[in-house]
């Protein structure tokens, strides 16, 4: 495992010193593409102490992001010590491949993508300072104008280390990302895409349907649509988004969305034959446990009390820091916080991830089923 600096390389570049050890303090950022996400970022990196620089394809966005306070400058930053490429998926990842080639970047540059399919660009970028990310959040508006710095703060950011991840990289990123605010979640690409197929991919794809169906019906019945009260705006809300994302995204994750999509219909198709037999009991089942599902899709806080390390001992090989940091995420575990320890002698670190602590025995005993040997130990939080 590489061992974290504990000094600053003096022919670093000027912001390198926002990646010694493992917090990411404030250094220097690219964004490129300065849309809603990429200008969000942009200004909430800039309100935490970053210098940020910012492309984009479009003058006139870029114009904007200046003038919007979403980056400090136009153009590339070679001393970039993160750089961030928010473009549309079927894109990006030439472009990472592209940043991560340039001779004139420091060699501790980290990138990841924003992207909400992850397998196609992982699959096309092998390198170990990229990480792919994926912020779950969104808004009504679009482009740079909607461009909000309090947009990830409460959200859920997916971080999707691979085999070949620089442990130090995903830390670091990590610590910008919680530093927004956002709650990190790590997922294999694979997980991650089959997961957000049920969670937004078809809800989308759904709502666009049903308004669509909608729309086709208000021809004949003027009146429909000015019949439509909350529910309905609320469920068709997200189709009034961007088409051509959506294009790329149904393209990259085409098979994720189809098995969802089938499981979709024959659960309306199950509900179908339920209300044509006018099968109340069965009815009343599902709307039951469809509601008290509902009720527990409260946003998670994380708890400020009653935590615990789980410390795990681990050797320099490939695909450990996947294995590790993805395993909480399968077992519905929230990782509080997460850094490495660095052993001064041999090929061992120790990676402490902070769970609460009514989750650490679950955590420890998964990962002594993998071959570890994790122990915990009990912190003091303030209530």
């Amino acid at each position: 495992m590489t061992t974290c600096p504990t000094e600053r390389d003096p022919t670093g570049s000027p912001g390198q010193a926002a990646f010694d050890g493992q917090d990411a303090a404030p250094g220097r950022a690219l964004v490129i593409g300065t849309g809603l996400i990429g200008g969000s970022l942009g200004m909430a990196l800039r309100r935490s102490g970053w210098h940020v620089a910012g492309v984009d394809t479009d003058p006139g966005v870029v114009e904007s992001a200046v003038s919007l306070g979403a980056i400090d400058e136009i153009g590339d930053d070679p001393d970039a010590d993160l750089v961030v490429v928010a473009t549309p998926v079927h894109r990006s990842a030439a472009i990472i491949r592209d940043v991560l080639a340039d001779p004139r970047r420091p060699s501790t540059t980290v990138v990841t993508d924003v992207g909400s399919v992850k397998a196609s660009v992982l699959a096309a970028v092998d390198h170990p300072r990229f990480i792919g990310g994926h912020p779950m959040a969104g808004s009504e508006q679009v482009g740079i104008d909607g461009a909000d710095p309090d947009l990830f703060v409460g959200a859920t950011w997916v971080l999707t280390p691979s085999t070949t991840s620089d442990p130090i990289a995903y830390a670091r990123l990590r610590s910008v990302v919680t530093g927004l605010g956002a709650t990190v979640v790590a997922l294999t690409a694979d997980r991650h895409d089959a997961l957000v197929a049920v969670v937004s991919h078809v809800p989308h794809l759904t709502a666009v349907t049903l308004m669509d169906l909608a729309a086709s019906l208000a021809e004949e019945h003027g009146s429909l649509l000015r019949l439509a009260g909350s529910g309905f705006r609320d469920m068709t809300r997200v189709a009034a988004g961007r088409p051509s994302i959506w294009l790329d995204i149904c393209a990259d994750n085409a098979p994720a969305i189809v098995f969802t999509l089938d499981r979709l219909i024959d659960g309306l198709q199950a509900m179908r034959s339920r209300v044509a037999a006018r099968d109340g009991a069965s009815l009343g089942e599902i709307l039951d446990r469809a509601a008290l599902a509902r009720r527990g899709l409260a946003t998670h806080v994380p708890p400020t009390a009653g935590l615990t390390e789980v410390r795990v001992p681990v050797p320099d090989r490939a695909g450990v820091l996947a294995e590790i940091t993805t395993l909480p995420a399968d077992l519905g575990i929230n990782v509080v916080d997460f850094e490495i320890v660095h052993s001064l002698e041999g090929a061992w670190g120790v990676l402490v991830l902070v769970v609460g602590s009514s989750d650490a025995a679950t955590l420890s005993a998964a990962l002594q089923e993998r071959g570890y040997h994790p122990t915990s130990v009990s912190i003091e939080t303030p209530v």
